[in-house]
């Protein structure tokens, strides 16, 4: 079984929003964490849903960056389901999953769950640059 941790995730856009930490665990499956914090909180006290479309970007590309062989990809599109609420001090968890690769795109898919229940899912493609 891999298990790499990438540090990439933690730069740029997403070191504001605190870094997450991404293992891949196989050739198609890769795991982050984050844990909800205040900063991340809408006006109703629960996670923002532009922090959770970051988190699932941000794991989805970086895994889709891996899969090309480090070849910058940019996202194409993104579709995001909010399903439940993360709350303040909530650890995230995010399943991605390779479904797809071609000689330009890339097909991901991601879970985001609680200890209890998902909090939102989330697909998207991505264009692998030259």
């Amino acid at each position: 079984m891999i298990r790499k941790i990438m540090d990439e995730t933690n730069k740029g856009y997403m070191k504001h929003l605190g870094g997450l930490e991404l293992k891949q665990i196989s050739e198609t499956q890769y795991e982050f964490i984050v844990e909800v914090k205040e900063i991340h909180l809408n006006t109703g006290k629960i996670a923002h849903g532009g922090f959770l479309a970051s988190i699932a970007d941000t794991g989805m590309g970086t895994a889709a960056h891996r899969v090309a062989g480090d070849k910058r990809c940019v996202t194409i599109n993104l579709d995001m389901k909010f399903i439940s609420a993360g709350l303040l001090g909530d650890k995230l968890k995010g399943k991605v999953k390779i479904l797809k690769k071609t000689n330009t795109l890339i097909f991901i898919s991601c879970e985001i769950s609680n200890s209890s229940d998902i909090v939102s899912s989330a697909s998207g493609t991505w264009k692998i640059l030259k």
